[in-house]
């Protein structure tokens, strides 16, 4: 399975620690920890971009429909027609009511902090689009004094340990985003770990001779 801004693919491995990343991991209301998806009303719910960004929000505080139009620049009707497209799929729900003059507000929170999927349907292509929106954010970082930096490596290592690398990097990412806030810069961190099929070169063997190996004195 997997997960979305604390969305996460869900992959049966026992050392597998099914989670995602993202915002603050404790927002202002009670949350379950996980939610499997099971229905494909949910991931059709759950995989449109307006609403990847509302339960994105939703995970540093609960909200209005107002302040999430507010936030995201759309209209009050389009984010509360999204909302209730989530809250059917049981994806978010109203966690608390404020009166304000003659109206009641309702403020939304997720249902749970990490979201596990399976890479079908809506959500097949959602590591490599996580991929893309970090690529692009990077483009825009372009201050000698800005914080940022890319890097990538490729090892040869057995798979359990590879297993390992991934549940490690799911726990530098929730310790990410469990930073306590500070000024008004939100940073970006991006892990992946993936199979490739790249060449690489056999493992060297010392008892070979150079005629063995393809050398010969001349």
């Amino acid at each position: 399975m997997a997960d979305a801004d604390h969305l996460r693919p869900s992959e049966h491995h026992p050392a597998d620690s099914l989670v995602d990343g993202g915002s603050p991991a404790v927002p202002d209301y009670e949350l379950a920890d996980e939610l499997t998806l099971s229905r494909p009303e949910q991931y059709r719910a759950l995989f449109e971009d307006t609403r990847l960004e509302i339960v994105s929000l939703l995970l540093e505080r609960a909200a209005t429909g107002s302040e999430l139009a507010d936030v995201l620049g759309k209209p009050k009707g389009t984010i509360g027609h999204h909302l209730k497209v989530l809250e059917d799929a049981g994806l978010v729900r109203v966690v608390r009511t404020k009166r304000v003059r003659a109206i009641e507000a309702k403020y939304y929170g997720r249902t749970a902090r990490v979201f596990l999927f399976e890479k079908v349907g809506e959500a097949t292509n959602r590591m490599p689009r996580i991929l893309e929106t970090a690529a692009k954010e990077l483009q825009e970082v372009d201050g000698p004094d800005q914080v940022a930096m890319a890097n990538v490596r490729y090892a040869r290592i057995p798979r359990d340990r590879a297993w390992e690398w991934r549940r490690r990097l799911n726990d530098l990412a929730d310790e990410f985003a469990a930073e306590r806030r500070g000024d008004d810069i939100i940073y970006g961190l991006v892990v992946g770990l993936y199979e490739t099929t790249r060449r690489s070169l056999p493992a060297t063997d010392d008892s070979a001779t150079p005629e063995s190996a393809g050398e010969t004195d001349r």
